[in-house]
């Protein structure tokens, strides 16, 4: 895949200035894709790596997934938007894909013993996450939009701080 479209797959993206670790996108996930609240059955995972750091992390549609090829049973298919596509009929839950994302966006059903992840919420037609998070720290945007926003986060902090 060229570069210029892997950078413009949509991914969501978390600003970690924001989130404050309430996981209402792991709940919103979980109602929306499994009709429970159940955090175990969400497909983004809210973590607190420090005290006060918070990050929210999905499938980030990597450009040569090593889920896929780590599957024995070539269950996992990668779509034209770059999502991950798990065929549960395929999936005996052996686990290869989840040990081998380095980003841990892969998770195990309890339930049907398959792996899953996020899928962008494709049949709502937009990540549900992000549309309800109350901070407004995720973001479903490019590559490119979230280097461009990362870039001028920095110059920011730095004019910020060339005052003091």
């Amino acid at each position: 895949m060229a570069l210029s479209q892997q950078r413009m797959r949509k991914i969501i993206v978390c600003d970690t200035d924001k989130c404050n670790g309430c996981q209402i996108c792991e709940f919103i996930c979980s109602i929306a894709k499994e009709k429970t609240t159940n955090q175990k059955k969400s497909r983004i995972r809210a973590m607190r790596i420090e005290p006060f750091f918070n990050i929210a992390i999905a499938c980030r549609k990597c450009e040569k997934p090593v889920c896929e090829r780590a599957c024995p049973r070539d269950a996992i298919r990668v779509l034209p938007d770059g999502s991950i596509q798990i065929d549960k009929d395929k999936c005996n839950g052996c686990g290869w894909c989840i040990e081998s994302c380095d980003f841990g966006a892969l998770r195990l059903s309890f339930d049907g013993g398959v792996a899953f992840t996020c899928d962008f919420c494709s049949d709502f037609g937009e990540p549900q996450c992000v549309k309800y998070c109350p901070k407004k720290a995720l973001k479903y945007i490019t590559l490119e939009e979230a280097a461009k926003e990362s870039v001028k986060d920095v110059l920011l902090n730095v004019i910020d701080k060339g005052g003091r």
